[in-house]
């Protein structure tokens, strides 16, 4: 797997479409037979029931158990019921990591050096692993951007959303100038659109004008069926193709694959 292919899917604040974000483009890759690894690294594990896993089961295979140094990689990775997608489960124990590993003087590197191991020793097949990261500049936000190769910021179309995105970047330009280098911003997806909102149209114009070809085409709009797939444990691709939102993701998984190509033919 070549290196930059682990992206995170980030935004400081709760409630912009991190996960359904995650979620989707995982089961957007999966469809065009890319082979998808998800870590769930948010304490409230709503990718893990997002995918139809429980983020309550007591069961040890999950990536606090990695982070804590219990188990590896490999042995905490989980099957879903979608071909080509596996995950890395969460749960609540995860709020507790920063005070456990305070005396731990290399901790934002806990991930990157255990998905380095992981990858160098097991020829590990997936070509793209997608991290959820919570929401907050905490320790495992800051562990998944020195573990990152590229970044995806969804920004909801509302007000204050570009003034959280401004202190995000400068979190970002801290982590590259100290920690991560090669770290890179690939895109910012809009999401929550809502076309009958002026609002809407006005946040959108402000990060075109600001972020330019940074901000992807693809828009993601208010739309039920994307709400309603999590509770039945299944992305809303496959829950409703159809509908608004899956039409959005499916542009959006042909957007970054079409970004990834251009990357590769400029390396």
């Amino acid at each position: 797997m070549s290196k930059e292919k682990i992206i995170s899917v980030i935004n400081q604040k709760g409630g912009v479409g991190k996960t359904t974000t995650v979620i989707n483009l995982a089961a957007g890759l999966s469809v065009k037979n890319k082979k998808l690894l998800v870590i769930d690294l948010d304490p409230q594990g709503n990718a893990t029931t997002g995918l139809g896993l429980s983020n309550v089961d007591g069961s040890e295979k999950n990536i606090y158990n990695v982070l804590n140094g219990n188990k590896t990689i490999s042995e905490v990775i989980q099957k879903t019921k979608f071909d080509n997608l596996d995950i890395i489960t969460s749960n609540v124990d995860l709020s507790g990591l920063e005070v456990e590993t305070a005396g731990d003087n290399r901790r934002a590197f806990i991930l990157k050096d255990q998905l380095t191991a992981y990858l160098n020793d097991s020829g590990a097949s997936y070509t793209h692993i997608l991290i959820d990261c919570p929401p907050s500049l905490s320790l495992l936000t800051v562990m998944a951007l020195v573990a990152s190769n590229s970044l995806i910021v969804p920004l909801q179309t509302e007000f204050f959303a570009l003034e959280g995105l401004t202190q995000l970047m400068k979190t970002i330009e801290r982590i590259k100038n100290n920690l991560n280098p090669d770290l890179l911003v690939r895109g910012i997806l809009l999401t929550m659109y809502d076309k009958r909102n002026k609002l809407s149209g006005q946040v959108e114009k402000e990060a075109r004008d600001y972020f330019k070809e940074k901000v992807y085409q693809s828009v993601v709009p208010r739309n039920v069926r994307l709400s309603e797939a999590p509770s039945h444990g299944i992305p809303v691709l496959i829950y409703d193709k159809t509908c608004p939102g899956s039409k959005a993701y499916f542009s959006f998984t042909e957007e970054f694959l079409n970004q990834e190509n251009k990357y590769e033919s400029a390396a």
